[in-house]
């Protein structure tokens, strides 16, 4: 049977990245074709944007590999069925749950190079397309963040009604300081700037108030330099700059944010559940994929209709869920995972169906 594994295994993967390749061909030409004004525009070289798509390839193509697979799946297990392979098999005496063997070897193959490419490797080329993108293709943002709340260490928070991140500048900034639940002083000033190189920050017309023992004392000044566990980058809110974090950078950023009590706690929390989520789909939808499409049809394009259908079923699953962590307070763990938990369901039921 080791010749069958590795004849279903070779064409479980040639399959895959021969429609991964297509639909990235497909995908890239459509992509040029909507940027190409901005390419002009801005006089961008050739070798520019050929290493921006080979940065924004991998991103793409990992993105939606799962979906690639069943894909895959379905597509060549229906040549196989409607070849008469799979009957031939099944007549040799193998049973449904032995033919499945390969199918789940190779996807494991693909969930743990996908989680690889997805938390260690992809991150890297993403910087450098995110920083292509922002430069070229994007549309300015304002460059000035409102309503700032966080934590910068333990007891310590500010506020910020407004910041200019070209400037560096603060505007009405408000820093407390508590211990053990108490208020032990408040300072207040109009204005806080960012001074690049000592790496400090310069209070500019600043009231400072201490409580101590049902006293206050009141501090006034017009320029007062403080070092404080805050960088301008910490008050740029983009939700795209945890794609540029491998694994580990990602939950130690997050550790921080939570801290801080950002208010995009949720957005890189999903990234994160995501990177585990997406791979692991790779193993359910094959399962799924060989089960609907291992039985012998007069057309082929029956089993690929319904896995495409269902495929759209998975994204549409996967952006209900996500809007309701993001609007509501549905865990963004289990959001991610609804999508994988129902499929799984189905997968289970179909494997039971087929198998008898």
């Amino acid at each position: 049977m080791k010749k069958l594994d590795l004849y279903i295994i070779k064409k479980f993967i040639s399959t895959f990245f021969f429609c991964i390749s297509l639909i990235l061909i497909i995908v890239i030409i459509f992509d040029i074709s909507e940027k190409i004004d901005d390419f002009l525009e801005h006089e961008i070289t050739k070798k520019e944007i050929v290493n921006y798509y080979f940065d924004f390839t991998p991103y793409f193509a990992n993105l939606f590999s799962h979906l690639f697979v069943f894909i895959s799946v379905i597509f060549f297990t229906s040549r196989m069925a409607n070849n008469s392979e799979i009957i031939a098999i099944q007549n040799s005496g193998m049973s449904f749950i032995r033919f499945l063997r390969p199918f789940i070897l190779t996807s494991l193959i693909i969930f743990f190079l996908s989680f690889t490419l997805g938390n260690f490797i992809i991150p890297e080329s993403n910087n450098r397309r995110i920083d292509f993108e922002n430069k070229y293709l994007t549309k300015k943002k304002s460059s000035r963040t409102k309503d700032i709340h966080m934590q910068i260490s333990q007891g310590k928070y500010i506020y910020m009604q407004s910041f200019n991140k070209k400037r560096k500048i603060g505007y009405k900034f408000t820093l407390e300081k508590f211990n053990n639940g108490k208020l032990v002083s408040k300072l207040k000033s109009d204005y806080i700037l960012y001074d690049s190189i000592s790496q400090n920050w310069e209070i500019n017309n600043y009231k400072i108030r201490e409580f101590k023992n049902d006293h206050e004392k009141l501090k006034e000044g017009k320029k007062l330099e403080i070092s404080l566990n805050l960088q301008p980058d910490d008050l740029d809110y983009s939700t795209n700059l945890t794609e540029t974090m491998n694994f580990f950078e990602l939950n130690k950023f997050i550790k921080n944010e939570k801290m801080k009590g950002s208010k995009n706690i949720t957005y890189y929390e999903l990234e994160k559940y995501k990177r585990i989520a997406y791979p692991f789909a790779s193993i359910i939808l094959t399962l799924i994929g060989v089960c609907i499409s291992s039985k012998k049809t007069k057309k082929i394009g029956f089993h690929l209709a319904v896995g495409v259908i269902l495929a759209f079923a998975y994204i549409m699953f996967m952006q209900v869920s996500t809007t309701f962590a993001i609007n509501s307070n549905l865990s963004t763990k289990i959001a991610v995972w609804i999508p994988n938990i129902i499929f799984s369901f189905l997968a289970s039921i179909l494997v039971y169906k087929t198998s008898k």
